[in-house]
């Protein structure tokens, strides 16, 4: 687990070829949210302080393979430019000379159908572009694609910037001693997104506390009318044996005991809060007695790690839950790691993510790495001399 750091890396003078997760959102041609980009700043800033000539490689969004104007990276230079506080020259496909503590921006990697193919001959191509090899996308760690995987083997250092070094960290190094007790939150629509993850960390955690459409599958599971609530009626039997597993090794794990339900999945529905699901409604927020529960048991807590929002939290009526917990974690001793996706966009949207101790950028590849999962992008990277 141990890489190679950006911070390794004798740079001055030379060409660095930077992986960043530039994959932001746009509307009507601007940057809609620059979360991603000021999470490549510090590392950027690095390099350009000690002389990198530093070339910028990322994609955005689904252009299938071809040039495509409304995926252009062309607009994010300026953006980047600010944030930084330099100049970021847009760079297309040739990054030309640089000077020392220069920066270029190539276009979309997306728009060459063998970026995603992982073909070698086009990582080869931009092995050729620059001397070191910087990878500080995490977000796209869990893809084996021609600039995270591939072009690595083409570099004799392949380092870790600062955010994939802190990302390695948390969701990696922090879990092999965690501070106890240890508990996992789970959330989401599907078990079947979750169940991997809960297999890989039973046998290391004290507790599990679950909310979301998940917990209706665990509900019925366990004998309980859920009303018109999501259920997975394949994951029945994987929901059964899982609370089996837990039992046996005795963790703790906690289901609603009351519910914020709904005649339809509207925010402008009727809702209700009740402990017996009625039929034909469905619950989108664990109830105030089950958040309350969680809120308690999680004040007691040492290490959290937090994978999926407990209720539908873009509609008021149903984000209660969700708020509460990251309000609680905010406030609490533990150290906190909130996985990406929905759950960095709820902690964000509650205005509590610079009070938690990682948040990480990355949604698919944060999960499966806390399944255990090699990710290619990390893998290819060096790995850091062991001290003599």
């Amino acid at each position: 687990m141990s890489k190679l750091s950006v911070r390794d890396l004798e740079v001055r003078g030379r060409r660095v070829l930077v992986r960043v997760d530039f994959n932001v959102p746009l509307k009507d041609g601007n940057v809609a949210d620059d979360t991603r980009l000021r999470a490549s700043v510090p590392t950027i800033k690095l390099l350009c302080e000690r002389g990198a000539r530093v070339i910028l490689a990322s994609h955005l969004g689904r252009p299938d393979g071809k040039p495509d104007p409304k995926y252009s990276l062309k607009p994010v230079a300026p953006v980047f430019a600010e944030l930084l506080g330099r100049p970021v020259r847009f760079a297309g496909e040739d990054p030309g000379e640089l000077k020392d503590g220069e920066v270029a921006l190539l276009e979309n990697l997306r728009f060459h159908p063998e970026e995603e193919a992982n073909d070698p001959e086009f990582a080869k191509k931009l092995g050729a572009l620059a001397e070191l090899y910087v990878n500080d996308a995490f977000g796209t760690a869990h893809r084996a694609h021609a600039s995270t995987a591939g072009v690595a083997k083409y570099f004799k250092q392949a380092a870790a910037g600062l955010l994939m070094e802190k990302e390695i960290e948390f969701l990696g190094e922090r879990m092999r001693s965690p501070d106890r007790p240890f508990m996992l939150i789970l959330g989401g629509a599907k078990v079947s997104d979750k169940i991997l993850l809960i297999e890989n960390m039973l046998p290391k955690v004290d507790a599990i506390l679950i909310g979301g459409g998940m917990a209706y599958t665990f509900l019925v599971a366990k004998g309980e009318s859920v009303g018109a609530s999501k259920v997975e009626k394949d994951r029945i039997e994987a929901a059964k044996k899982i609370l089996e597993a837990a039992a046996r090794q005795r963790v703790q794990i906690f289901l609603p005991k009351d519910h914020v339900v709904a005649d339809r999945f509207d925010a402008a529905a009727e809702t209700q809060v009740v402990v017996r699901i009625p039929d034909g409604w469905m619950a989108l927020d664990i109830g105030p007695s089950t958040t309350s529960e969680y809120v308690f048991t999680l004040t007691g807590a040492r290490t959290v790690v937090w994978n999926g929002p407990l209720g539908v939290f873009e509609m008021e009526p149903f984000a209660a839950g969700t708020e509460a917990v990251a309000e609680a974690l905010a406030e609490g001793r533990a150290t906190t790691i909130v996985g990406g996706g929905d759950t960095a966009a709820a902690v964000e949207k509650f205005g509590v993510a610079g009070k938690m101790t990682h948040v990480s950028t990355g949604g698919g590849a944060a999960l499966e790495f806390l399944e255990g999962k090699i990710l290619p992008g990390v893998e290819a990277l060096t790995d850091k001399p062991r001290e003599a």
